[in-house]
């Protein structure tokens, strides 16, 4: 085993990403070089290890930073040829953020010239046909409740470290539950089978990870433990949170203010206000690009604090002992820079799969509703399917993103390169091992349950009159469920990140883990064996 602290260098060794070979700083001799004789060449440590695949860490230019001296996040993680990727993704993006802004500012001036019509008191009993004032006031409650729990949740997962995943499956099983039964109680019987169907799910799920719990409070503990040292981790995850409470509040006002403007009813005097007129096919097309467009933000927001963040834990990684400077800036600028595109590209795939199990989701309830059962089966059955898909992108997308932070590659190549190190090292069983991915799923279902049972108790109680036959209720039961859901998944960012990271960082690198990180190694095999088989070089 190399033992890299004992090395002239305080960093592992670098090679060039373009032909494997050692570099040099300065005038000394490259790392690995034969120094006397005719000795046999030296020999890539990692026969594995895909082409133009070096470490990340590539060390400061020139000798810099070693010993005591400090570098940079940028001196210590260079980018071989900086350059922006996926360019055309990000000018996408920024599109479809202006088209979102347009349709935001036509849709909320028809609702503030008709303000009168739907307000009339809390229920907007002067507006019979569409959403109101009403609505706006339920969202607001949403956004509240996301937000407090989200941030109860982030505190529950660092006061109490150990006991977090249990409380987790616990509270999300019982939570589904009592939500399932109340809807049942209510003859609300759509909303009702289906959140059974997912409680009774995560009891199965919940119930077979038992066995793995010690590994993943392990790796949770070593996540905490980084963030507490390196406090920029909780300042990144408040700031995300904020944004995305702030955006979900623009996004939920936007969504009643096209119902306002655009549904077409005689009652409705906005139709005659500002741009276009009323249509149902109108409702439909606004409420689809604006929830994709909602999707595609959200997730960008989530990726950009992700990568920020593994900038972080891929610094303490590689650097334990000669930790870099403006790691959290450095990291941040890269991923608003370099790799905008990349991010927007991979946030694309997650937001066009997310919107069409959101529009099947609606349209299982609304099947439901009419009783059309066989419809309610089949957008059931395609959800699910659409589920693992999105599963499956959101996998690759972690570990990509991470490989991104770190060394600025386009998404593809990211996703392709760092797929591939997973799988050749054995990483993939530490992974699969790891329960924490999916006790942060479990964790924002259950504050998306919350906000979703509140908004169905706010429209059962309030009585409102454009809803006196029950027909908006599965849309406002939805998307308040999205809501919970994107703000939680944005809070809880940070925890997954420093894991993944770890990740695949040791897939670039096991020599690190075993000589910078021998403690947290040993815990690793007492707590799950196979780490010494997994993690080999």
């Amino acid at each position: 085993m190399q033992n890299y602290e004992n090395k002239p260098y305080a960093q592992p060794p670098s090679y060039d990403p373009y032909g494997n070979q050692p570099q040099q700083y300065g005038n000394q001799q490259a790392y690995g070089q034969p120094p006397y004789g005719n000795q046999q060449p030296y020999q890539q440590p990692y026969p594995n290890q895909p082409p133009n695949m070096p470490p990340p860490n590539n060390g400061p230019p020139n000798g810099a930073g070693y010993g005591d001296e400090k570098v940079t996040f940028d001196q210590s993680f260079k980018i071989q040829k900086p350059k922006w990727n996926d360019l055309w993704a990000g000018i996408l993006f920024l599109l479809v953020c202006a088209g979102f802004t347009a349709v935001s500012g036509i849709a909320l001036q028809g609702y503030a010239a008709t303000r009168n019509q739907n307000g009339g008191g809390l229920n907007g009993q002067l507006n019979n046909f569409s959403l109101t004032t009403h609505t706006i006031v339920l969202f607001a409650w949403v956004l509240v409740t996301a937000i407090v729990l989200s941030f109860a949740y982030m505190w529950v997962a660092r006061a109490f470290t150990k006991q977090f995943i249990w409380i987790t499956g616990i509270l999300n099983i019982v939570f589904g539950l009592v939500t399932a039964i109340y809807m049942l109680s209510r003859r609300y019987y759509s909303g009702g089978i289906v959140f059974l169907i997912f409680s009774i799910f995560t009891a199965f799920c919940f119930y077979t990870w038992i066995p793995r719990i010690p590994f993943s409070v392990l790796m949770l503990q070593t996540a905490i433990d980084v963030s507490k040292k390196h406090g920029h981790v909780y300042l990144v995850s408040a700031g995300g949170g904020f944004l995305a409470t702030a955006f979900a509040a623009w996004y939920s006002v936007t969504l009643v203010a096209i119902y306002v403007k655009y549904e077409p009813s005689a009652n409705n005097a906005a139709c005659s206000e500002g741009a276009g007129g009323c249509g149902k096919g109108k409702v439909i097309g606004l409420i689809a690009f604006v929830t994709f467009a909602s999707y595609w933000i959200s997730e960008w927001l989530k990726n950009t604090i992700h990568t920020t963040i593994s900038g972080v834990y891929g610094s303490w990684y590689f650097n334990v002992n000669n930790y870099p400077t403006k790691v959290t800036r450095g990291a941040l600028r890269r991923a608003l820079t370099y790799s905008f595109g990349s991010i927007s590209f991979g946030s694309l795939l997650v937001a066009i799969i997310n919107s069409l199990r959101q529009l099947c989701s609606i349209a299982r309830q609304q099947s439901a509703s009419n009783g059309d059962t066989l419809g309610a089966i089949m957008f059931c059955v395609l959800g699910c399917l659409i589920g693992i898909l999105d599963w499956a992108v959101q996998f690759i997308n972690r570990y990509a993103f991470s490989h991104i932070a770190l060394y600025g590659k386009p998404y593809l190549a990211a996703a392709k390169d760092t797929w591939r190190l997973i799988k050749d090292r054995g990483i993939d069983a530490l992974i699969n091992e790891c329960l924490i991915g999916p006790v942060l799923t479990m964790g924002a279902t259950f504050i998306a349950y919350a906000c979703a049972l509140l908004a169905y108790l706010y429209m059962v109680f309030t009585h409102p009159a454009y809803n006196s036959t029950g027909a908006y209720t599965p849309v406002v039961v939805a998307f308040a469920f999205l809501i919970g859901l994107q703000i939680c998944n944005v809070f809880t960012t940070p925890i997954s990140s420093g894991i993944d990271t770890i990740f695949v960082a040791a897939a670039w690198d096991p020599e690190v883990m075993m000589s910078q990180h021998p403690d947290l190694y040993q815990r690793m095999i007492q707590v799950y064996p196979h780490v010494q088989q997994a993690i080999h070089a």
